[in-house]
């Protein structure tokens, strides 16, 4: 974790992996805790499921290795929380994703992989995705060419349609406005590529 994110952002963050594998069916262990969190130590786990038994969004049965349980009421019904980040900037998606905008509410088959962005501009004006809409993204480093996807081109996140042209990269506008980027290869990082656009007809606000 690191020094600068709020105590309560990590802890939602530990929350939301510990509520994910109850809905699977598969309880985590402190350990497998701190490993996905990235925990130098199992007592940084301990505490922060601690704090959400206190808080009472976990429950926790005495003497069992995986012994996390949701409270009643708490189950599938509920929809899993995708993170909704303003921008994605240089460096590892995984910081990005720790400074975030919020969470959007996500009920598919699986929230694995997924983040969400939110569009700037009207370069994909024509294939229907406008300044301020909020795009879903699974996290994946290659995609099919004429796919949708969110590339990182320098330090700026621009969202695309990719044409690939043999080992060639080029991210086409769908607004006659815009030209098409072809950054060199070494230049260019593919994100993932997007799966649902949403928006708000209500004073012109994407959710």
């Amino acid at each position: 974790m690191s020094p600068h994110t709020p105590p309560g952002r990590t802890r939602e963050r530990v929350y939301r992996f510990v509520r994910e594998r109850l809905l699977r069916g598969r309880p985590p262990t402190v350990r497998e805790v701190q490993q996905a969190m990235g925990f130098r130590a199992v007592q940084s786990a301990q505490k922060h499921l601690a704090k959400l038994v206190e808080e009472g969004r976990l429950l926790r049965r005495d003497g069992e290795a995986r012994g996390y349980a949701l409270p009643p009421g708490e189950g599938a019904v509920s929809p899993a929380q995708v993170p909704l980040l303003g921008r994605v900037p240089a460096g590892p998606l995984d910081a990005a994703i720790e400074d975030l905008d919020g969470y959007l509410p996500y009920d598919g088959p699986s929230a694995d992989g997924l983040f969400a962005l939110r569009v700037q501009g009207d370069s994909m004006r024509d294939a229907a995705i406008l300044s301020g809409d909020i795009v879903l993204v699974r996290a994946q480093p290659t995609a099919r060419s004429g796919e949708i996807v969110v590339a990182r081109v320098g330090d700026e996140a621009t969202v695309k349609r990719l044409r690939l042209r043999g080992r060639r990269i080029e991210l086409h506008p769908e607004n006659p406005a815009f030209a098409v980027l072809i950054p060199p290869p070494d230049e260019v990082e593919l994100l993932g590529k997007v799966i649902e656009v949403r928006r708000s007809l209500e004073s012109g606000k994407s959710r």
